[in-house]
């Protein structure tokens, strides 16, 4: 009897029927084409990550390489940064980092504790308040206190005295308060989630064998080691590399920030690109010193603590007493970062010539009249909501495209080269971007290669693009590693081609992830300020430098209502987002991530 044996059917590649010659430069081509959008993305991240801040590092070492000067080699510009009142500004930035880190550190390890380890009431509440105060931009809570506390501000005209505040308030003890609220919830990000990984085993053992209550505290800190650490050193770089503070109250109070004197370096004339790329290399130098830190003091010793037996840890029972005590520290941190200048900014913005020399003041909504009607006031707003848009945009697609990478199966070289330039990237103060972006498209080789992106938005918008794609690749880097390759598989057995098979199997997952990305990068664009204070375009303020102008120029009813309009602008967008994502998008993206 005759076997059947099923015909064995070969998948033919398109050269495959032509002649050798024209198979080879068919085959070269089309090589060439699947690689192209890889070399472009490539091309995008040196241009926006790699070229502008290599080469404003190096004009510190070689200024007559780049046209800055007479010298190939030297070491001036170290020697000019490390003396005088620039001297004095990295010493000042040096101690408010590590007293910040300190302060924020102790206090996000004793809301997480709270939060995670006791039955406080309202827990998801200041869980909430830790993600609030990390959303809030620097200068806007430095300049709501500034308005209380100020001459003639609000507690002046209320007929409060402020006097012994305000001197206490502007000075480092004032810049320490602001930046230790604004570090608190990086510390709780850190160590909240290296302690709900702990059991409560290490805490039984220690009173089996009669250990009072701080031997077990003691322990569990020991054990937890590695995230205060990391809490320590995220902190210090955040703090010496913040310039919304240094450019308001510390500034204000003339107590001098290493970031303003590297952004007084490139904005005054005339122009200093070697000192200031010296003081980028004294601030990455810092933050490389606080991971050295790190490391030396958890080197040789052994943290798992997770395996088999862990034990869920149960929450500690607090008394009245405790709980009221535990419930008021907790308050007092979000007045102090969140609610004291939030009242600030709402008081000001409803006075009625505040800080001019006005013998009366009253409370009215022409401020915020002004602010709609006036077109000097009005246009910032309008112009940063279109750029944070493009923005957005743009980012959460090279991001999405970067985590792709990151997650890919091959490429690793690429992927480590990558990651490597990602991290680097987001230890990098916003200033030293923007500074590098002055220097490098104002070159005169810029200009030789046709490249006049000087003083126009899209440079404002690339600007933009590099310090919010770092962090949005990291965010959108867990979602893209739990999307399993088959998934795309599958989309094309099925008949989809690569685009086709993408959106109906893999962008559905991805949809929240993505809106949630989009939206922290538009909110975090509308209302950044050191980019936009150096690379905006003359007569084309971003809403952060017309808040910052109309403040300088004393005009503190119209800057704070521009402050509170564009707030309320951003939360505005948000619930427009999710809310057009819940009613357009298809029921399948709504439920793919949701929780009960």
């Amino acid at each position: 009897m005759a076997t059947l044996t099923p015909e064995r059917t070969e998948a033919v590649h398109p050269a495959a029927s032509v002649p050798s010659g024209r198979r080879h430069r068919l085959t070269m081509a089309l090589s060439r084409a699947q690689g192209a959008p890889l070399i472009a993305f490539w091309l995008v991240i040196v241009a926006i990550l790699v070229l502008p801040i290599a080469l404003f590092l190096l004009v510190a070492f070689s200024p007559r390489l780049l046209s800055q000067g007479s010298q190939w080699f030297t070491l001036t510009g170290f020697r000019d940064a490390l003396r005088g009142p620039l001297l004095h500004a990295v010493l000042d930035s040096l101690a408010v980092g590590a007293a910040t880190a300190v302060a924020a550190t102790a206090i996000g390890f004793g809301v997480a504790w709270a939060v995670l380890r006791t039955d406080i009431p309202a827990r998801g509440l200041w869980s909430a308040s830790m993600f609030a105060l990390l959303l809030a931009p620097s200068y806007l809570v430095a300049l709501g206190w500034e308005r209380l506390l100020e001459p003639s501000g609000v507690l002046d005209v209320l007929g409060l005295g402020s006097g012994g505040a305000r001197h206490l308030f502007y000075g480092p003890f004032g810049v320490i308060v602001v930046l230790t609220a604004k570090g608190v919830p990086f510390a709780y990000l850190a160590i909240s989630n290296a302690l709900r990984g702990l059991g409560e085993e290490f805490e039984m053992a220690v009173r089996v064998h009669g250990g009072r209550g701080r031997d077990a505290a003691r322990i569990v800190v020991a054990l937890l080691a590695p995230a205060v650490w990391s809490a320590l050193a995220i902190v210090f770089a955040e703090s010496i590399s913040d310039f919304g503070v240094a450019a308001t109250l510390a500034n204000d109070a003339h107590f001098p920030i290493a970031t303003f004197t590297l952004y007084n370096a490139v904005d005054n004339f005339p122009i200093n690109f070697p000192v200031a790329a010296a003081i980028g290399w004294i601030l990455m130098a810092m933050a490389g010193l606080a991971l050295i830190a790190q490391s030396r003091a958890l080197r040789g010793r052994s943290y798992r603590v997770l395996g088999g037996r862990s034990r869920p840890a149960r929450r500690q029972h607090l008394a009245p007493p405790l709980a009221a005590g535990a419930v008021g520290c907790l308050a007092l941190l979000v007045v102090v970062g969140l609610g004291v200048p939030a009242f600030g900014a709402l008081s000001a913005s409803l006075i009625n010539g505040l800080g001019s020399l006005a013998s009366s003041h009253g409370f009215t909504l022409s401020n915020y009249q002004r602010v709609l009607d006036s077109g000097a006031l009005r246009g910032p707003l309008l112009y940063s909501a279109k750029l944070a848009a493009i923005t957005a945009t743009l980012t959460t697609a090279i991001g999405a495209v970067s985590a792709r990478l990151l997650t890919s199966r091959s490429g690793r070289l690429s992927a480590r080269i990558l990651d490597l330039l990602l991290l680097t990237a987001v230890a990098l103060p916003g200033i030293v971007f923007a500074a590098g972006y002055i220097f490098t498209y104002n070159l005169p080789l810029a200009n030789t290669l046709g490249v006049h992106l000087y003083e126009t938005a899209t440079l404002l918008v690339l600007a933009y693009l590099a310090t919010a794609l770092p962090a949005t690749a990291r965010v959108l880097l867990g979602p893209f590693s739990q999307v399993q390759h088959s998934l795309r598989e599958a989309g094309q057995v099925h008949g989809d081609g690569g685009g086709a098979s993408w959106a109906r199997t893999v962008l559905p997952v991805l949809a929240r992830p993505l809106l949630s990305a989009w939206i922290l990068t538009y909110c975090a664009t509308l209302l950044e300020l050191p980019v936009s204070q150096l690379l905006y375009v003359p007569n084309h303020p971003p809403v952060s430098v017309g808040i910052t102008k109309a403040l300088a120029n004393y005009d503190f009813g119209g800057g704070t209502a521009m402050e509170v309009i564009a707030i309320l602008f951003a939360l505005v967008v948000v619930a427009a987002a999710w809310g057009l994502f819940r009613l357009l998008a298809p029921v399948g993206w709504r439920r793919l991530g949701r929780t009960r």
